[in-house]
């Protein structure tokens, strides 16, 4: 078994932000792998994370942003436990993200739970009708369907997508990160989007009037 010392714990508390006692645990093991340990100390913190979900989370913030010099904003509605993580810089930030998020990937849902089921039959009945312009047999076309639906939910739920700071977590794992980073439920509740113009129904070009002013004949 490797030799756990003090320089490998100190690098493995400021990588994870764990306690000295948890960060010496891991290494030991991990027999002294910190690449190791600090996948054993996120699997844990999700554990822990995941026995906090249920906890009533009514304090918290909501946040704004804006974007493309005012045409998307975002209102969204995330809550924790107590108002003293309410004003914690982590959590702020990830308020902040979350409404960046929303405002780049234009979330439909906060889950796939959120889903209407009459949504989510409508969808599955229209990607059924075009599959079955393939004249596969239906048990194939079902996995088909079953696929793309999954791929849709995680498109149109906010929990679901990857962040786009990276690529490799989700918003929902960013989520329980920080839950057992902090130590209290975080959820997020709620959000609005606003884009410039949406549901507006524009006014077409008059393509004959501007061809006829540029040719000289108005």
């Amino acid at each position: 078994m490797a030799a756990v010392t003090a320089a490998m714990i100190k690098e493995l508390r400021e990588r994870t932000s764990s306690g000295m006692a948890d960060c010496k645990k891991a290494l030991v093991e991990c027999d002294g792998n910190v690449e190791k340990a600090i996948e054993y100390l996120r699997k844990k913190g999700l554990a822990k994370a995941a026995k906090k979900a249920g906890r009533a989370a009514t304090e918290g913030l909501i946040v704004s942003y804006i974007h493309g010099k005012g045409r998307i904003g975002v209102l969204v509605e995330i809550n924790c436990e107590t108002d003293f993580v309410g004003r914690n810089d982590d959590f702020q930030q990830f308020a902040k993200d979350v409404a960046m998020q929303i405002a780049a990937m234009n979330p439909q849902y906060v889950s796939a739970e959120e889903i209407p089921a009459e949504v989510v039959d409508k969808e599955r009945s229209i990607r059924m009708e075009t599959a079955r312009q393939s004249g596969k047999p239906d048990k194939v076309i079902e996995k088909i369907v079953d696929g793309q639906l999954a791929k849709w939910k995680k498109e149109i739920c906010l929990l679901e997508q990857m962040w786009v700071k990276d690529d490799k977590k989700t918003i929902g794992t960013l989520n329980q990160e920080l839950i057992a980073k902090i130590g209290e439920n975080i959820r997020i509740r709620r959000f609005t989007r606003y884009e410039l113009g949406e549901g507006l129904e524009k006014k077409p070009d008059d393509f004959a009037a501007e061809v006829a002013k540029q040719a000289g004949l108005t």
